[in-house]
């Protein structure tokens, strides 16, 4: 069986995949795609795979707009750390919706559901365009989200709220999240940086890689980079290189525009 992934974030795809694998070890993922740029290229120079699983948030915007780019023609499979999204993304005919983090009895669940249908309807259901631009049409008008204002961090024995306002970025290392303070504190966060990105605010933090998340306040410089891509230096300084794709580099700068 070969399963296209788009998800962008690593930690995630790479779970997953390797979740997959745990299920059936005959599984090939064909492809990790990690934008919408990227996703409508691929299917547009690939055969189809007999499954797709499909992040609908991703660094470029809402996965939904793939439909409206290009002809999917496999079965889907949803992904996403945030629940209101389950009745939009069965609108659009997929074959299953998983809340992150994703479960190994959740995921084979979904396998099986799409194995049975599979034998059912061997071909690939066709996804109702009318619905996918209504459900595009309505995401141009959605109602006033709700972000995380605060975070619960431990201090040593103690714990503490951190307002946004006091986060500088949060970045992954090793499996661990950490939030840092625009005063330098380093403290450790329950939360992919997956979920992160949908709980906060995105006029204010901004997606920079696989490994970081910003606040605006906290961009300190941008240079120009080899093949479209920006170096990034935040404050407080870190030590970590920060590379933005070339295929996000035009949106970041929208994002500091605004």
């Amino acid at each position: 069986m070969n399963i296209l992934l788009i998800e962008d974030e690593y930690l995630a795809s790479e779970k997953l995949e390797a979740q997959l694998l745990r299920y059936d070890s005959t599984i090939q993922v064909v492809g990790t795609i990690d934008s919408i740029r990227n996703a409508v290229k691929w299917f547009e120079t690939h055969p189809a795979p007999d499954l797709a699983f499909l992040d609908i948030h991703l660094s470029d915007g809402n996965s939904f707009e793939i439909f409206q780019k290009v002809d999917v023609k496999c079965p889907i499979i949803f992904t996403t750390a945030y629940d209101e999204y389950a009745v939009k993304a069965f609108k659009v005919n997929s074959i299953d919706y998983l809340l992150k983090p994703i479960s190994n009895e959740d995921l084979a669940a979904a396998m099986e559901k799409f194995k049975n249908l599979r034998q059912q309807q061997p071909a690939a259901p066709a996804l109702d365009m009318t619905q996918i631009m209504a459900l595009l049409n309505r995401n141009q008008t959605p109602e006033t989200p709700h972000y995380k204002n605060r975070f619960l961090v431990k201090s040593g024995q103690k714990i503490r709220s951190v307002s946004t306002d006091e986060i500088a970025y949060f970045y992954a290392e090793d499996k661990i999240v950490f939030l840092i303070t625009t005063a330098g504190q380093r403290f450790i966060t329950d939360y992919t940086l997956d979920t992160l990105q949908e709980l906060l605010d995105p006029e204010q933090f901004s997606r920079l890689n696989r490994q970081f998340i910003a606040h605006i306040h906290s961009i300190d410089e941008i240079h120009p980079y080899l093949k479209g891509r920006l170096k990034v230096y935040v404050k407080p300084n870190t030590d970590k290189e920060i590379i933005i794709s070339n295929e996000r580099a035009h949106a970041f700068k929208e994002w500091l525009g605004k």
